[in-house]
């Protein structure tokens, strides 16, 4: 009767046209990911290591736990990725996960796993290129050596524009579980690459060039329904920032952290995990050529006194 009552009055306004699933069902059902940076993983099951796990590894359990078919989870080091994969194939059953170990920045290891991914599955919908280094971190510019700066280059920046090349490639192929070409191509940057303060001069000139790349490769993809999307997290607390929370902990001065943007606080890597899941996700479909600050605010204003107005 309900239902009745509702189609007599609103049965004039017509469907609204739904571009994805529920927000509450499986976001990315039936798809096929690749990440990249994948082994990072806490070193105890103690609270504070946990909180250490990598952007990575909270990525793919968000990822296959919203029904993916296949999963194929990357990194340079393979220490961990064998138990990462146990842990995902325990928790989440249907989604066939993988295993590889390259250099992200190794143009015929990223073409292969992307077409691995065709050959195996005949389609590929989401390639996230979250590996990364933190570069000459406190260094100052004077004394950065080259070989130094080039390496953080290759590694945050050549990966990425691997990740781009060879995944829009797959994505573009068609099948007969995916009749049309799109997909969603996402990089790890960082608020380093939106304003200086945020990291050293290399690192910080990589992240630059990731949000870059992602935008200008959107318009060059433009009309194949790829879209490319940059992630900027703030302070994260990640198996490569555990010095500074380890330390602050030691000092007894956490609360320092984050203390200059307006949620006070660092973040944990599940905050980044869920953006990657939209922006992986059909829900995010009309997101592209964007950088997306997820830093509690840090990057919304420039510098002022804490808890002052400007």
């Amino acid at each position: 009767m309900a239902n009745e009552r509702l189609q007599q009055i609103t049965g004039h306004l017509g469907e609204i046209p739904q571009v994805a699933g529920s927000s509450t069902g499986k976001r990315l059902e039936g798809k096929v990911a690749i990440i990249t940076g994948c082994n990072s993983t806490p070193s105890s099951a103690n609270l504070i290591a946990l909180l250490q796990s990598g952007i990575g590894r909270a990525t793919a359990h968000q990822y296959a736990s919203h029904g993916l078919k296949a999963l194929f989870i990357c990194d340079f080091d393979s220490s961990n990725l064998s138990s990462i994969a146990a842990e995902l194939t325990t928790l989440y059953p249907g989604v066939d996960i993988h295993t590889r170990t390259f250099d992200a920045s190794d143009e015929k290891a990223v073409e292969a796993v992307c077409e691995e991914a065709v050959e195996k599955y005949g389609r590929l919908d989401v390639f996230y290129a979250n590996a990364g280094v933190v570069g000459s971190a406190l260094t100052p510019v004077t004394e950065i050596a080259v070989d130094t700066f080039m390496w953080t280059l290759k590694v945050n920046v050549v990966s990425v524009f691997l990740a781009v090349k060879h995944a829009s490639k797959a994505m573009m192929k068609t099948s007969a579980s995916k009749p049309h070409s799109g997909g969603s191509i996402i990089a790890t940057a960082s608020t380093a690459g939106i304003r200086s303060g945020a990291g050293a001069t290399d690192y910080s000139a990589s992240k630059a060039a990731v949000i870059s790349i992602m935008q200008t490769s959107a318009f060059q993809l433009a009309g194949t329904n790829i879209r490319c999307n940059a992630i900027c997290p703030g302070l994260i607390e990640t198996g490569m920032t555990a010095p500074l929370w380890n330390a602050a902990r030691k000092k007894g001065s956490t609360n320092k952290i984050g203390q200059i943007n307006p949620m006070r606080r660092g973040g944990v890597s599940d905050e980044i995990a869920r953006v990657a899941l939209f922006l992986g996700s059909d829900e995010s479909s009309y997101v592209n050529a964007q950088f997306w600050a997820v830093d509690g605010g840090l990057s919304g204003s420039h510098p002022t006194a804490p808890g002052k107005m400007a």
